[in-house]
């Protein structure tokens, strides 16, 4: 019998590695989990309409050419994902991470929110709609190995 392949979609903060922080932690865990993201180059996201659909003189309309089309991939790989994970970082307000939140938690999907100690009033909402709470990737990481696997550090 094969293992199930969990399916990641990782949302959010886009200038710190917990991505690959969680990337790494999973395989060496060997976990059968494929991780996805939206893109996380922030200059090809924020141009990206404009590049392949030609310019635009209104910023705002150059900003929602981009969102649009990035729009595409977060909607599909938030529909296909058996996991939300959505960290919110210090840097910036981050309004798509939390869209990206609701969007998780109106599918229906497991949701899993990051955040500093700093940010729990600001996003207490958001953090009762998850099924948890962590402020690191390797907390992450280990609730995948026991939900995956049921398997618990130290017992």
């Amino acid at each position: 019998m094969s293992e199930k392949l969990w399916r990641i979609y990782l949302s959010g903060e886009i200038h710190t590695d917990w991505r690959d922080e969680i990337a790494k932690g999973v395989e060496g865990a060997s976990l059968p989990v494929s991780l996805s993201a939206p893109v996380t180059n922030h200059s090809a996201s924020d141009d990206c309409g404009v590049a392949i659909l030609g310019p635009e003189p209104d910023k705002g309309w150059h900003d929602r050419k981009g969102a649009l089309m990035n729009s595409i991939r977060t909607k599909t790989l938030i529909e296909e994902a058996d996991i939300v994970v959505v960290r919110f970082g210090d840097m910036y307000k981050q309004w798509n991470a939390a869209f990206d939140a609701g969007m998780a938690a109106a599918l229906g999907k497991s949701l899993i929110v990051m955040h500093p100690p700093e940010h729990a009033h600001a996003l207490k909402e958001v953090c009762a709609a998850s099924s948890a709470v962590v402020e690191r990737p390797d907390q992450v990481v280990e609730i995948l190995r026991y939900v995956i696997r049921a398997e618990l550090k130290g017992y």
